[in-house]
């Protein structure tokens, strides 16, 4: 019988939103000063898709209509820190602006070359540019 001791790490659930706004992401700056996709930690007994509309609403005061999933992913936050990354297509339903929540320091809208940069915290650069711009409804 051997003496190893197995570790279990479990790490939370992230849901996150692709809304894309007149051809642009609109992406989080959160308090470690990076640009996020809205959305959050997945509830126990939530389902996924109604977790990310419902973040998304309370991000940024859009109401939307979850679509496929796009990626998952692990994503490393800090030392003993990871969470798994689920990234679904949304689409906005009507025409508002989003209002920023007091959950993030500010709103901003990024083409999907300005996404790809290393200070946002998504992997947008990873998908077909086509399909993430069908999540358009300008």
């Amino acid at each position: 019988m051997s003496d190893v001791v197995q570790t279990v790490r479990a790490f939370p659930v992230s849901v996150k939103g692709v809304l894309v706004r007149d051809g642009q992401v609109l992406l989080l700056k959160n308090e470690r000063e990076e640009w996020e996709l809205p959305g959050g930690k997945l509830e126990l007994g939530e389902e996924p898709p109604a977790c990310v509309a419902r973040e998304i609403t309370e991000e940024t005061g859009l109401p939307v209509t979850t679509g496929p999933i796009l990626d998952a992913w692990q994503y490393h936050i800090r030392e003993g820190r990871d969470v798994l990354i689920v990234t679904y297509g949304c689409h906005q339903e009507g025409s508002q602006s989003p209002t920023l929540s007091n959950e993030h320091k500010e709103i901003g809208c990024f083409t999907l070359a300005e996404v790809g940069r290393p200070q946002h915290a998504c992997r947008l650069q990873a998908l077909d540019p086509v399909m993430v711009c069908s999540f358009d409804r300008h």
